[in-house]
Parts: structure tokens; sequence; C-alpha cells
């Protein structure tokens, strides 16, 4: 039930890379969300068994980059293989942090805090740079396949 549940639940395609020990590491994430405006923060969720948590635990930066329907590739890209940072699709950034081109936008932030529950772990970060991309559709997550959100006929 739980699974079917959220499977429902439509949410946007982000890509959260880090730099740890010279080493670049990054991942497709869905659970982002605005934490607060003043200042700017935003949180993540992540499982402690990923492969790049280690990078996440042991480091004081990271990026978010948001996609956009055009990024389909990029995001299955850093869900499903190993080559994530193989040819010219990204360059260290502000902090040394990797930053992908041609996304809808980016965020580097300054972690605050990683609250670890059993296997998973909520991470906040402070945002302290940044850059707004093309505006364009975003990407979205829903029933185990990427959408995109259509507009409903309506009037105000």
């Amino acid at each position: 039930m739980f699974r079917e549940m959220f499977r429902r639940h439509a949410a946007g395609v982000s890509i959260i890379t880090v730099n740890y020990n010279g080493v670049p590491f990054g991942f497709t994430a869905t659970s982002v969300a605005s934490l607060s405006a003043k200042p700017p923060r935003f949180t993540f969720n992540m499982a402690r068994s990923s492969r790049s948590w280690p990078a996440v635990a042991n480091t004081s930066h990271i990026g978010l980059h948001m996609l956009g329907l055009e990024n389909q590739a990029l995001a299955d890209r850093f869900a499903r293989t190993k080559d994530r940072f193989e040819g010219d699709h990204w360059a260290l950034g502000p902090h040394e942090v990797p930053i992908l081109k041609d996304v809808t936008g980016w965020l580097i932030g300054k972690i605050q805090m990683r609250l670890s529950f059993e296997n998973n772990a909520v991470v906040v970060v402070e945002v302290v740079d940044g850059q707004v991309g093309e505006d364009g559709s975003p990407l979205l997550y829903h029933s185990g396949g990427y959408g995109q959100p259509v507009p409903l006929d309506y009037e105000i």
C-alpha cells in the first residue's frame, strides 16, 4: 500500500552533486523540498546505503540541479549508470562542486544538518550560490516513469 500510494505522488526530478576528495559524485533525487526563503534553505532525503552517502556525509557543499523535459537522459544517467561524469556535460563550479550544464537551474549549498534515521538521512542545506537557466516544462516522476505537467483549462 505505501509504495503504491507514493507512486501516485508526482515529484519534480533533480540531481544532487558533490565533490569528495577530488572525485565527483551525483544521483537523481525526487525528494527535494524548499525549507525556508530567509535564509534560503532546502532539504533532500537519501538512503545511507547509497554509494554517494559517504561523499554527502563528509563534505560541506553540494549542488542541486533542477531538470526540465529535455534533461530526461541526464536523469536516467544519474539514476542508472556508473559513468555519470564521463563527458563534457559538467564542470567544477563554486566551492569545487560539479555543476551540470543545460539544466533549468542550479544551486550550491552549504550543508547545515544531516539527520540520520535508520538507513536513511534528511539533509538540510543553506543556499550560497546559484543560477537560473532557461524556463521550460519541468521533468516529473510519477508511477514509475517520467512525465510532464499538463495545463488545465480554467478561468480566473
